[in-house]
């Protein structure tokens, strides 16, 4: 089972996990997290606290699971030979793990970007034009930016905003209405 969250011409978080049905077991039957990709040490850090915020929600939206409690996960970060370090790829990776551990695509329409905290806080980011100019040319709808960005992206001009609709986030519950739990939103507004 494979699962992406990111967008744009930004790096893209996957996850994966070996197994049929079940979560296939980790060393010694335990949980695990391996990384691939270019990573600098920011990103790896980053992985490790996606990894355990992911499994602290996971526990609160299905208390039921334990996968991310049993599963040996595998994070890659593709972009060729492209070196990446940065905080700002947290919230995609938090959402690559739970999109994986709810079996749940993530809303295809969208990127996000956003570093997080270990509390699920979601902490602002550099290079908001550049992360809407790349959301922009892969054709997204939805963009998820951190609340405390707002004005930076309002400072942008009119053209670089127009056809996006941007979901500010400021806790990772912001940004799991947005990515994860978006057809119940839908259907609620039907409703």
């Amino acid at each position: 089972v494979r699962r992406r969250a990111g967008g744009g011409g930004a790096a893209v978080a996957e996850g994966d996990h070996a197994g049929g049905g079940g979560a296939a077991p980790g060393p010694a039957g335990g949980a695990s997290l391996s990384t691939t990709g270019q990573l600098g040490d920011v990103m790896r850090e980053s992985s490790r606290i996606a990894y355990t915020l992911a499994r602290r929600i996971l526990r609160r939206v299905r208390p039921e699971s334990g996968f991310l409690d049993r599963a040996a996960l595998h994070m890659h970060v593709p972009e060729g030979a492209t070196p990446k370090d940065g905080p700002s790829a947290g919230c995609a990776m938090v959402t690559s793990l739970l999109s994986l551990a709810l079996d749940t695509p993530v809303r295809p329409d969208l990127a996000m970007t956003g570093e997080v905290s270990l509390t699920g806080i979601v902490l602002p980011i550099g290079g908001v034009k550049e992360k809407v100019v790349a959301a922009q040319r892969a054709g997204v709808k939805h963009i998820v930016l951190p609340r405390a960005n707002q004005r930076d992206f309002m400072e942008l001009s009119d053209n670089l905003r127009e056809g996006l609709e941007v979901h500010f986030a400021q806790t990772y519950d912001d940004v799991f209405r947005v990515a994860l739990d978006y057809q119940a939103g839908a259907a609620a507004a039907a409703a």
